[in-house]
């Protein structure tokens, strides 16, 4: 195994800048009076995955590290429901796209749920 020498080196925060970006693409497209709701809300559930690895990581210990990946977690929960309510709004356009994101959403899950335990 390669040897960690910052957050950037962790998978689980580089598929979390590629969630964020993915993300941001397809809310463009949604209606200009959600852009402070649920366009909002969207955006940062979806910065918060990375952001919380990135803080945990340099927290230096593994019990902080495992509360920030929590948090990571949820925000990865809390994207996918508002996702969701999107569509069912009929706010998503883009369905390639969203269902790149939701691959995306179900392998980031998988793999914070693998290194969390790797932290307990």
């Amino acid at each position: 195994m390669s040897k960690i020498n910052s957050y950037k080196d962790l998978l689980i925060w580089q598929k979390g800048i590629i969630l964020v970006v993915k993300v941001y693409k397809l809310v463009k497209t949604f209606p200009q009076e959600e852009l402070y709701a649920l366009t909002s809300q969207i955006k940062r559930a979806s910065v918060s995955i990375p952001s919380n690895i990135c803080e945990g990581y340099g927290r230096n210990t593994d019990k902080s590290f495992s509360h920030f990946i929590d948090i990571s977690r949820g925000s990865l929960n809390e994207l996918e429901t508002q996702l969701i309510i999107a569509k069912e709004l009929d706010f998503i356009t883009d369905f390639n796209l969203y269902n790149e994101i939701v691959s995306l959403i179900e392998e980031e899950s998988k793999m914070i749920n693998s290194f969390s335990k790797s932290l307990k």
